[in-house]
């Protein structure tokens, strides 16, 4: 998880949102490759971290939204955004996670000012954990961009309930995050806002890694379609356009940027 760690007002800790979604993560490939595209779809200026020369930090109109971590080729790391969820003891969510089956692939290490770890659940799906400060102004962070996390998964009840205990949701503890059902997706909700939504129907071994289980980063935008057009002129692909053929405008569309990491921009209205 990379954060700029000079980042010091209205400091809000992972003990206070435990449970919630509260950063996202891409690593990449060449750093000044994804700079370029981000900063031409998602209109993000950049600032250095200090993890090095190989991170940096996105901000949109000066909020950080999200870190860039040019390490996939030197760590042997797959090209992907992986969201963070905030918790109050990393080893005990690590220690939860092996207990029902996931595996921790890194950490818990530190990066001050918390800890973190990268993890997989049962299914294969790839997310972070974070203990300690967050991102200043958490839910001003949250209102920017991403718009919601969305887990594509074999069972949402499954997932539902792996993630509902390692991450604490739907406890007796203030605070938690409220978990519902909206026909077959499980919704989560943190302080009163959608912030992630489960979804069956994902293939374990399906050669196509969009429809394996996995997390979806959707990105909060004024014009989904100028997010199409600016993804194609700058080296990027598109999955898909709209939620149906017949969508008029679309409100939301799955891209790949230049380096293959995939993600999705949902408009605005539609959050």
């Amino acid at each position: 998880m990379n954060r700029d760690t000079t980042v010091q007002d209205d400091v809000i800790s992972s003990h206070s949102v435990f449970g919630a979604p509260c950063w996202v993560s891409l690593t990449a490939r060449d750093q000044e490759t994804a700079e370029d595209f981000y900063h031409a779809v998602l209109g993000w200026k950049f600032r250095p971290a200090k993890m090095g020369d190989r991170f940096r930090i996105a901000y949109a109109n000066d909020v950080p939204v999200a870190g860039i971590a040019a390490v996939a080729s030197m760590w042997q790391m797959d090209v992907a955004w992986t969201p963070y969820f905030a918790v109050s003891s990393a080893d005990e969510a690590v220690s939860r996670v092996q207990e029902r089956g996931g595996t921790a692939a890194v950490g818990p290490i530190a990066f001050p000012p918390g800890r973190a770890a990268l993890l997989a659940d049962r299914d294969g799906a790839v997310f972070g954990i974070w203990e300690g400060q967050l991102v200043a102004g958490w839910e001003t962070w949250r209102r920017a961009a991403p718009a919601f996390l969305r887990l594509l998964t074999r069972d949402a009840f499954d997932a539902a309930m792996f993630y509902g205990e390692v991450l604490e949701w739907a406890t007796s503890r203030p605070g938690c995050c409220e978990v519902h059902y909206d026909g077959d997706d499980v919704v989560l909700r943190s302080a009163g806002d959608v912030v992630a939504r489960i979804h069956s129907g994902a293939l374990e071994a399906a050669p196509d890694p969009t429809i394996r289980p996995h997390w979806q980063v959707h990105f909060a935008v004024t014009d989904v379609e100028a997010c199409v057009r600016a993804a194609e002129a700058h080296g990027g692909t598109v999955v898909r356009v709209g939620t149906s053929p017949t969508e008029k405008p679309p409100t939301e569309a799955v891209l790949r940027d230049s380096d293959g990491a995939q993600f999705t921009v949902t408009s605005r209205r539609d959050r």
